[in-house]
């Protein structure tokens, strides 16, 4: 359940190596990797493992001239066979266009499926979400909406997240990065719930590492492992180290 800071990352690798002298001409298509190790694998608030670690990594391809860009991501997660079936990676697939409605809002739409191979649940797991944001500055919003049932939610299909949030640069290669959003399971009340998180991120050039508090206000029937009884949204602080190349 991948959120789309990689594109961001792929434009922050362009700019960081251009020449002071000269901007480095930017090539028509890119293709870039990445990879993360995570303290706990938190997706709209909620742990997809259990609060225990995750090993993620992915492709990013974009064609600079058009904005279209495509990627595919995959990680460890272990709530499939916590609610009864079977699977423990996550493989998002997507494909979208990027670009600018004047000098400093973007826009960015696009589609995304997670796929969860052979979940062999009651509902399937395997979700398409269209989605759409808009970004002013270090600000954006940003509408996911669901085209199929939501993550094994029966008759959840139209489900909506709304994403508020902002990366602001606070010198020295630190970010300080700002969340909020609300997640509507159609059909499903009991399911739907508020998130947030507070955190900061640094590159040191070889590793770029983030803390975060997140927290949710789900309701804990609906969103405690029945592996270990732990309620999956409960507020915790979470430490990423990644790399893109």
């Amino acid at each position: 359940m991948k959120k789309f800071v990689l594109v961001a990352a792929l434009a922050a690798v362009f700019s960081a190596h251009a020449e002071e002298a000269a901007p480095a001409a930017v090539p028509d298509n890119a293709v870039s990797f990445n990879v993360a190790a995570v303290s706990d694998y938190r997706y709209r608030g909620i742990s997809q493992t259990r609060l225990q670690p995750a090993l993620q990594g992915g492709a990013d391809y974009v064609n600079n001239p058009t904005g279209l860009y495509a990627g595919a991501w995959a990680s460890t997660i272990t709530w499939i066979k916590d609610a009864g079936g079977d699977g423990s990676v996550e493989l998002d697939l997507y494909a979208g266009k990027r670009g600018q409605v004047a000098e400093a809002v973007s826009y960015d739409v696009g589609v995304l499926t997670y796929v969860y191979a052979s979940n062999a649940l009651p509902v399937s797991a395997n979700t398409t979400e269209v989605y759409g944001q808009l970004g002013y500055g270090p600000a954006y919003v940003k509408y996911s909406h669901a085209v199929t049932n939501l993550f094994g939610f029966a008759d959840s299909k139209n489900s909506g997240y709304l994403d508020l949030g902002a990366n602001i640069d606070a010198g020295e290669g630190w970010t300080v990065n700002l969340h909020a959003g609300r997640q509507q399971v159609k059909h499903n009340d009991a399911a739907s719930y508020t998130d947030w998180k507070l955190g900061v991120s640094k590159d040191f050039g070889v590793l770029t590492g983030a803390l975060a508090v997140i927290g949710t206000n789900a309701q804990e029937p609906a969103y405690t492992s029945a592996a270990n009884s732990k309620f999956l949204g409960k507020t915790a602080l979470q430490l990423t180290i990644s790399k893109v190349f």
